[in-house]
């Protein structure tokens, strides 16, 4: 047993990049799993043909999880279709960035909370029951660094404020959902810094950013290189096999960006006259 076969696992936000690669891997690892996706149907086509490759034990669901009347349908779907719900993935957020989209409208500001905050909370709400007759059943929220720093520094061209409130209470929800999970479910969170498909060069607003722009984040970032996704799913392996005490508890994954950019100065020589 490799720890992951046979689980059902439903993954959010699945149709490309990070959700669509942790959908790909836990297939291989012979998961029964669940994708869901609202927008971005130009890559359906391609995440069908993916899957269909790996896995004949798969779902793809078109719902939109601002609309939490129909959230509830989403998971009695998939805990029918499998037979239960071991694995929730919370792989979902909406973020405007300051250089695509300049000032806020109150429009993107509520859809990044409906989208980033609320959705999940409807979500947990509704797979808990699930996941606790699961006995051993694992929640992983997504979120971003820029929950902790905001619209500060290199970062502040593609972090705004509302995605950063949103992203804070992520960490709240975490926490909470811990306790109320325990000691059925396991509730961790997975804190993306700068990756290729979450803040990063294949996203369309990096194409905004200058080289210099582009260079500051990098020096920022004490790894010195933007995030794999193969980062990510290494990291959702880990706390789904390999993690069996760890609840409740926040992962940094940003190369070391959020303590980056602050030099540490060589130790002075003693003074012999003190």
């Amino acid at each position: 047993m490799n720890g992951i076969a046979g689980k059902k696992a439903l993954i959010l936000g699945g149709i490309k990049g990070i959700g669509k690669e942790i959908a790909l891997f836990l297939a291989k690892k012979k998961a029964k799993v669940a994708i869901n996706y609202y927008d971005w149907e130009e890559s359906l086509d391609e995440l069908k043909n993916d899957m269909d490759k790996v896995s004949n034990q798969h779902l793809i669901l078109k719902t939109d999880i601002r609309k939490t009347e129909d959230i509830h349908s989403l998971i009695k779907k998939t805990a029918s279709e499998f037979g239960g719900l071991d694995i929730l993935i919370n792989n979902i957020e909406r973020g405007g960035w300051p250089i695509v989209h300049g000032e806020y409208t109150q429009n993107q500001w509520d859809m990044e909370f409906e989208t980033t905050v609320r959705a999940k909370q409807w979500l947990f709400k509704e797979a808990l029951p699930y996941l606790k007759a699961s006995g051993d059943g694992v929640v992983i929220n997504f979120s971003s660094i820029a929950g902790i720093i905001g619209r500060t520094g290199p970062a502040s061209l593609i972090f705004n404020d509302g995605y950063a409130a949103a992203n804070r209470g992520i960490s709240l929800l975490t926490e909470t959902w811990a306790r109320l999970g325990a000691p059925e479910v396991r509730v961790n969170e997975i804190m993306l810094g700068f990756f290729e498909t979450r803040h990063g060069e294949k996203t369309r607003g990096w194409g905004l950013l200058s080289e210099k722009q582009k260079q500051d984040i990098k020096e920022h970032t004490l790894i010195k290189r933007y995030g794999k996704i193969q980062d990510i799913v290494k990291t959702v392996l880990f706390l789904i096999k390999e993690a069996p005490f760890i609840t409740g508890t926040v992962i940094k994954l940003d190369g070391g960006y959020t303590i980056g950019g602050e030099k540490i100065y060589p130790m002075p020589p003693p003074q012999d006259n003190i």
